[in-house]
């Protein structure tokens, strides 16, 4: 307990490659949840031991398929109702994943466990420069609370620039319907 800034936690973990179970690294971090202001994304700052395994190759697979399509990407439903994600969507989910996590760490607090459930819908924004973007509906699962939020946000990628939310923001829960 820091006075007057809140409570900061200070971990040590395992990240395990979700791609390659057998490939893991240590990880530290500090994370201080900031008293007052609920607003306000949590601070966080960590040091990774080791490497993580190069992705430049699949990632360049995955562009270059989604830049020769003939008309944008729409699918719904990943994974499925029986917990299934066909191999083409697989790298579609994990852009979701890892936009989602910056959704999640912007607004968590110490009563929340997010975690991404679905992606209900997404479609491919056609652009005319060398990025994707995509918006998506998702639904993340608030562990804790075991409530569903709808979620909707707006991903830029480009392989040599990263992940980019450029907009996101809660949907009523309507949207599950």
């Amino acid at each position: 307990d820091i006075s007057d800034a809140g409570l900061k936690y200070h971990l040590e973990l395992v990240l395990e490659d979700i791609l390659d179970n057998d490939s893991t690294v240590n990880c530290t971090a500090e994370v201080l949840y900031h008293s007052g202001n609920k607003n306000l994304a949590p601070d966080v700052q960590f040091t990774i031991h080791g490497e993580l395994k190069n992705t430049d190759d699949a990632d360049n697979i995955f562009y270059n398929r989604i830049k020769s399509l003939e008309k944008e990407l729409v699918a719904e439903n990943i994974p499925d109702s029986h917990g299934n994600v066909a191999p083409e969507m697989e790298p579609i989910r994990l852009l979701a994943w890892a936009a989602s996590g910056y959704v999640i760490w912007q607004n968590s607090n110490e009563n929340t466990d997010f975690q991404l459930a679905q992606i209900k819908h997404v479609k491919q924004v056609k652009r005319n420069d060398e990025y994707l973007e995509f918006d998506y509906m998702i639904l993340l699962h608030d562990m804790a609370s075991q409530e569903i939020i709808p979620w909707q946000m707006t991903v830029l990628w480009h392989p040599q620039h990263g992940v980019q939310v450029t907009q996101d923001s809660r949907q009523p829960k309507h949207e599950l319907e």
